[in-house]
């Protein structure tokens, strides 16, 4: 049987949306991880389907959401976006070795989580005469993965913590634009993104305050030092308070990231 850390760089290497989708599925975070096996990286990662063509993104073009390839283009950017976060996933998993057990289960737990979102959105721009692949997209979430390759402290700072965390506070008014546009599906899917993005980013931030604690560092320091060194971009507001309060974020986090004006609910 192969370990968990094995199946998950076999999800990174897969070259097709659908069945990276359907082998990160396939993961059971019950089984035997092989955490202390260190695996040494192939060619090919991650793995990218043809399709869509990579563009840099102030090349993508912003389209009317009253046009039925308005929405589509929407949508598939979530798609994309849920695509990569599968290949987020495992690559922490396979890529870091040596940690407990339980880190590795989480993670296999979120690729699995984002790989259903991928399905529900691919599923819907189907519904709309529309697929995975059809408009270009860019790679910006994976070039920070690169980034971080090397430091596990700057990867979950940088990635779940940050780039990902930036979801928490655009869905609610991607989902208004949405349902404003009579897309009642879309907003559907979006309710659950959310709700499961909560959780990826408290796992993010749970462990990123565990290797803080192990390396005895204030995470509110460390956290503007590695966005410094690894060229992080800043959040911009208006920021989702209360869903970063569920995640994980303290209020000197939110404090800071907020320039120390705290406010109720969404910001």
């Amino acid at each position: 049987m192969k370990t968990l850390r094995q199946q998950a760089l076999e999800v990174l290497l897969d070259c097709e949306a659908p069945s990276k989708a359907a082998r990160a599925l396939e993961m059971s975070p019950a089984g035997e991880c092989g955490a202390n096996h260190r695996l040494d990286e192939p060619q090919g990662v991650p793995g990218r389907p043809e399709r869509p063509i990579l563009v840099p993104h102030t090349s993508l073009k912003h389209r009317s959401l009253g046009t039925v390839a308005g929405r589509a283009a929407l949508i598939h950017a979530l798609a994309h976006i849920e695509l990569n976060a599968i290949d987020l996933a495992a690559d922490i998993v396979w890529r870091f070795d040596g940690l407990p057990e339980e880190f590795y289960r989480d993670w296999i737990t979120v690729a699995r989580e984002e790989a259903m979102h991928f399905q529900l959105l691919r599923a819907h721009l189907q519904s709309i005469g529309f697929d995975y692949g059809d408009f270009p997209a860019h790679n910006g979430l994976w070039e920070m993965a690169e980034k971080t390759r090397g430091d596990l402290l700057a990867r979950l700072a940088l990635v779940p913590r940050t780039l990902e965390a930036r979801g928490l506070d655009a869905s609610p008014a991607v989902k208004a634009k949405l349902v404003r546009a009579g897309d009642r599906r879309g907003g559907e899917i979006l309710d659950i993104i959310l709700r499961d993005e909560i959780g990826h980013v408290w796992i993010g931030n749970k462990w990123y305050g565990r290797v803080c604690d192990e390396r005895g560092i204030d995470p509110v320091t460390a956290f503007a030092e590695l966005a410094r060194r690894f060229g992080a971009p800043r959040p911009r507001g208006p920021f989702n308070l209360d869903a970063r309060r569920a995640a994980g974020f303290s209020e000197q986090e939110l404090a800071a990231l907020t320039g120390g004006t705290q406010a109720q609910g969404t910001a």
